[in-house]
């Protein structure tokens, strides 16, 4: 079975829980990305859509987080990046992790432009890159328009667990602390303004998933650890709003309380099904502002774990 198949199956064995919550989740908003910007911090400004976009602009160099879904979004991102950075300067890309939205639009991007990603994210985006990119594109025809002839874009730059870059009076930290949300999720945090672009591994009032071969739950703990000795003071999620750094904390806590449920429920011989259904009530009852609260898929992880 290959990675979209599992994936299937998995969203929907899900969607059997909670259909409406599954699709909410799944579209997260607009395909299309705006050209308007909200200031999160003295240097990073974000674009809000399906994902949030990040750009960190310096005296004589702007990074860019993440390319929105296709060439035309990342086409935008430019655009409103050029606006927002002084003339002449250059222009870096990065992404989060090597899924369409986040990665597929990097041919939009003007030539010139300076691509890095670390080395584990590229490994998967050489092994399932096309892959994902066949089934975003099998979504709807939006989305197959946005991906028409897409070639997936080598880094001009790799790393292995850093890359640090100096924009001019702002530091880009590029880092790889190891599987969360995909083996290769990547974060960015901006220094001086104490500002972490957190992808997938921190998200506000969010279920985590892992998605399809990527990392553990207690991978995903390991990874938190390292962010809070970050001590971020903006935190800015790819798929929810952004907040102050408590959401790193709340993150560690809401993977760390459903682990040590799961692992409970699993030692009592509960079933996964049965177990991801009631530690889901739970959460409902303690976050009933939660667009979703399905557990079932983290719960699936966590029997997983060797």
């Amino acid at each position: 079975m290959n990675l979209a198949q599992r994936v299937s199956c998995f969203l929907l064995a899900a969607a059997a829980l909670a259909p409406v919550s599954i699709r909410a989740q799944a579209q997260r908003g607009p395909t299309m990305l705006p050209e308007t910007t909200t200031k999160i911090s003295d240097h990073v400004w974000m674009i809000e859509g399906n994902p949030n976009i990040a750009i960190v602009v310096g005296s004589r160099a702007t990074l860019v987080v993440d390319t929105g879904l296709g060439p035309k979004n990342g086409a935008t991102i430019a655009r409103v990046a050029a606006k927002l950075a002084p003339a002449n300067t250059k222009l870096f890309l990065t992404t989060t992790h090597f899924h369409p939205e986040h990665a597929a639009g990097a041919p939009g991007f003007p030539p010139g432009t300076i691509l890095l990603r670390d080395v584990i994210q590229q490994q998967e985006m050489e092994k399932h890159g096309q892959e994902m990119i066949d089934m975003f594109a099998g979504r709807s025809a939006e989305n197959k328009e946005l991906l028409s002839g897409v070639a997936l874009q080598s880094p001009d730059i790799l790393f292995d667990r850093e890359a640090r870059l100096d924009l001019g009076g702002v530091t880009a930290r590029l880092l790889w602390f190891g599987e969360a949300h995909t083996k290769g999720d990547e974060l960015t945090f901006v220094e001086p303004d104490r500002t972490l672009i957190s992808g997938d591994v921190v998200q506000n009032k969010t279920m985590p998933n892992i998605f399809g071969d990527g990392g553990t739950p207690a991978t995903w703990l390991a990874v938190l650890d390292k962010v809070v000795a970050l001590n971020a003071a903006h935190v800015m999620p790819d798929h929810s709003a952004p907040g102050d750094g408590s959401l790193v904390t709340a993150e560690r806590e809401l993977i760390s309380d459903m682990r040590t449920q799961a692992l409970a429920l699993k030692k009592q011989g509960v079933a996964a099904a049965d177990a991801g259904k009631q530690i889901s009530a739970n959460l409902k009852t303690k976050h009933p502002d939660w667009p979703n609260t399905n557990a079932a898929g983290f719960v699936n992880s966590v029997y997983a774990e060797p």
